[in-house]
C-alpha cells in the first residue's frame, strides 16, 4: 500500500527520520548532559538532580558495575519505582555497555525468579521495599550482585533520614529481609569515586533494554530493544511533538509528568528517553494511585506534557481538586497502553483545554507506532497515523494486505521495531513476516485518510489499565492450585481499568470458595493480574478436539457474576 497517511501528516513533521545520527543510545544521552549540564533533569518529592549530576552519578554506578567484572552485554536488572535512583541506574548500566532489564517491582517471587531466570541477569539493582522477594529466589538465579537503594537516600540527609524512617517505621513498607553480599545504593558510588569508568565501544545492534511481555502467546519473554530501536523512537517521537510543543522547546525547559512506571515501556521512552534527549524536567509520581497526593505534585509545577493511561486521566478529572491546577503551560498529553474513552477525553478536554492524544504501541515496537496528530483539538475515536519512517499494513490470515477499509491484523514495520524474542527464535518467527512486519495481534481498519481504528484482538490478551495480561499464565497459576480441575480466564469490560480478569473455575475439590482462591491468587500473581470476578462452573466449552472456547466464556461473562475483591 502507498503510504497514503503522509498526506495527513502536519505541516513540518517529515516522513523519515535518520537514526544514523548517533553511534549508540549512550552517545545520545552522553551528548545531552553536556549540552544540558546546568539544567534540571530529575525531580522526585522536592529534590532534583541536574544533568551534571546525573553524568556524574551514572558514571559511578557503571564503574562499580564494570569492577565487579561484567563482560560487555551483560543483564542488570532494575527493580524500582520512580525514584531518582532509577534513570541514574539505567543511564550508569547503558554506558558500562550492559543491558537493561526493567522489572516490575510488584512481581510475586515466582515472576521475579522466571524473568531473572530467563535474562540470564547478572546484577540487580532493588528498592529495599521489595528485596523480599529479591531474597526467596536469588539463590536459583544468575545474579552474583545485588545493589540495594532506599526512598530516601537521594533526598538530602535530613530529608532522607525523614523518608526512610517513615518508609520503614511508621508505615511499615519494607518488609525483613536478608540479602548478606548485597551494597547499598549510594555506598556503590561512593566506593566507585575513584574509579573510572571504561568506555565501552557499542553500536545501534547491541541491546540496550530487555523489556518482558507475553507476546501474542502469553508466554512471558524478553522484547530484545537494541540502541536503533530506542533511538528511532525518541527521534520519531520529538518529530511527531513539534506541532504541539511549538517552539516551547527552544525557548525554555519542557517539564513532563512523569506518572507512568519507569519500567514500562510508555514511560521508560515518552518520559525519562525522550525527556533526556531534549533536556527536559521529569516531575517523578512514585505512587500515582495516591490521586490526592499526584494533584499536589502536579501544583508545583507549570507542566507542558502529561502522558498517561485512561484510568490515570480519569481519576484525576474526577478529583475535586484537580480544576484548581495551572494549566496554562499544558501543551500535549498523550494517552497510551489502552483505549482512550471519550468521556474521560470530554472530561479533561474542558477542565485543562488540551485535547488527549491517544497513541498505539507495544514493548515490541519500542513502543510508538501510531499517533494521532500533536496539533488535534478534537477525538478522533482512533489510533492515529504511522509516525515517522514506520510503515502499518492491515493484513489477512496470510499476511497480505487487505483492501482499504476492510478489517485485519495491523502489521508494523519501522527502525523502532524489535530486533526479536530474547533466545526465542521460535516466537520471533511467529509474529515477524518475511518482509519484516511486526504482527501485532490486533485487529484494526485503515480509512482513506491513513488513520487507523483498533475493532477486535486477535489474541486473548486482556489489558488491565494499560498491562497485558496473559491468559495462559493465570491459568498455569490458577491450575496448579490443587482444588481446580481446569480454568480459562477472559477479560470482561470494567468502568475503572478498561478490562478486569475474569476466571471460571471447575472445581476438582467441590469445598474450594472464591475467597480461598483468590487469596491464593494473591500470593502468586501481581495485583493488576490477579482476578476480579470467579465463576464456578461444572464444565467448560470446548471444541471438538477438547480446547477451551475462551470467545464463548467472554461473549457470555459480565461483570456482574460473582465477584470476588
Amino acid at each position: 500500500m502507498d503510504k497514503i497517511w503522509l498526506k495527513s501528516y502536519p505541516a513540518g513533521v517529515a516522513s523519515e527520520i535518520d537514526v544514523n545520527q548517533y553511534r549508540s543510545l549512550v552517545h545520545l544521552l552522553e551528548e545531552s548532559f553536556q549540552k544540558y549540564a546546568d539544567r534540571n533533569a530529575f525531580v522526585c518529592m522536592d529534590k532534583a538532580i541536574t544533568y551534571a549530576e546525573l553524568d556524574a552519578y551514572s558514571r559511578r554506578i557503571g564503574a562499580w558495575l564494570q569492577s565487579r567484572g561484567l563482560k560487555k552485554g551483560a543483564r542488570v536488572a532494575v527493580m524500582m519505582p520512580n525514584v531518582l535512583q532509577y534513570p541514574i541506574a539505567i543511564a550508569g548500566i547503558l554506558r558500562a555497555g550492559y543491558t537493561v532489564v526493567n522489572v516490575n517491582p510488584l512481581y510475586t517471587p515466582r515472576e521475579l525468579e522466571h524473568q531473572l531466570r530467563d535474562s540470564g541477569s547478572e546484577a540487580i539493582i532493588i528498592l529495599e521495599n521489595f528485596a523480599t522477594t529479591l531474597e526467596q529466589v536469588l539463590s536459583r538465579t544468575p545474579v552474583k550482585h545485588v545493589i540495594v537503594a532506599s526512598m530516601g537516600e537521594m533526598l538530602g540527609m535530613a530529608k532522607g533520614m525523614l523518608v526512610n524512617f517513615v518508609v520503614r517505621n511508621v508505615k511499615k513498607l519494607v518488609p525483613p529481609f536478608s540479602l548478606p553480599n548485597a551494597v547499598r545504593f549510594k555506598e556503590a558510588m561512593s566506593h566507585a569515586a575513584g574509579m573510572k569508568l571504561t568506555p565501552v565501544e557499542l553500536n545501534l545492534e547491541d541491546v540496550a533494554f530487555l523489556q518482558y511481555t507475553g507476546g501474542t502467546t502469553g508466554v512471558s519473554k524478553g522484547a530484545t530493544l537494541v540502541h536503533r530501536n530506542i533511538i528511532a523512537n525518541l527521534l520519531q517521537t520529538e518529530a511527531w511533538s513539534k506541532p504541539g510543543l511549538g517552539n516551547l522547546a527552544e525557548q525554555e525547559q519542557v517539564i513532563i509528568i512523569c506518572a507512568l512506571p519507569l519500567y514500562h515501556i510508555f514511560a521508560l521512552t515518552a518520559c525519562a528517553m525522550w525527556g533526556m534527549r531534549v533536556g527536559a524536567l521529569n516531575v517523578m509520581i512514585p505512587n500515582p494511585r495516591d490521586i490526592g497526593g499526584t494533584i499536589k505534585e502536579l501544583a508545583k509545577y507549570r507542566f507542558n506534557m502529561f502522558p498517561a493511561v485512561n484510568t490515570l486521566y480519569n481519576a484525576l478529572v474526577n478529583h475535586p481538586d484537580f480544576r484548581s491546577l495551572d494549566f496554562s503551560g499544558l501543551k500535549i498529553c498523550n494517552g497510551g497502553g489502552m483505549a482512550v474513552q471519550q468521556t474521560v477525553n470530554d472530561k479533561w478536554l474542558a477542565a485543562t483545554g488540551v485535547s488527549i492524544i491517544e497513541g498505539y504501541g507495544l514493548s515490541e515496537t519500542s513502543p510508538v507506532a501510531t499517533c494521532n496528530r500533536a496539533d488535534s483539538t478534537a477525538f478522533s475515536g482512533t489510533i492515529g497515523l504511522p509516525i515517522p519512517s514506520t510503515d502499518i499494513a492491515i493484513l489477512d490470515d496470510e499476511g497480505k494486505e487487505v483492501a482499504l477499509g476492510q478489517p485485519g491484523e495491523i502489521g508494523i514495520r519501522g527502525p523502532q521495531v524489535m530486533s526479536g524474542y530474547w533466545n526465542r527464535p521460535d516466537e520471533t518467527a511467529k509474529v515477524m513476516t518475511a518482509d519484516g512486519y511486526f504482527k501485532s495481534g490486533d485487529v484494526g481498519v485503515m480509512d482513506e485518510r491513513g488513520y487507523v481504528k483498533i475493532v477486535d484482538r486477535k489474541k486473548d490478551m486482556i489489558l488491565v489499565s494499560g498491562f497485558n495480561v496473559y491468559p495462559n499464565e493465570l491459568e498455569a497459576v490458577i491450575a496448579a492450585h490443587p482444588g481446580v480441575l481446569e480454568c480459562a480466564c477472559v477479560g470482561v469490560p470494567d468502568e475503572h481499568s478498561g478490562e478486569a480478569v475474569k476466571v471460571f473455575v471447575v472445581r476438582k475439590d467441590p469445598a474450594l470458595t472464591a475467597d480461598a482462591l483468590m487469596a491464593y491468587c494473591k500470593e502468586n500473581l501481581t495485583g493488576y493480574k490477579k482476578p476480579k470476578y470467579i465463576e464456578f462452573r461444572d464444565e467448560l466449552p470446548k471444541t471438538n478436539v477438547g480446547k477451551i472456547l475462551r470467545r464463548v466464556l467472554r461473549d457470555e461473562g459480565t461483570p456482574s457474576d460473582k465477584k470476588a475483591a
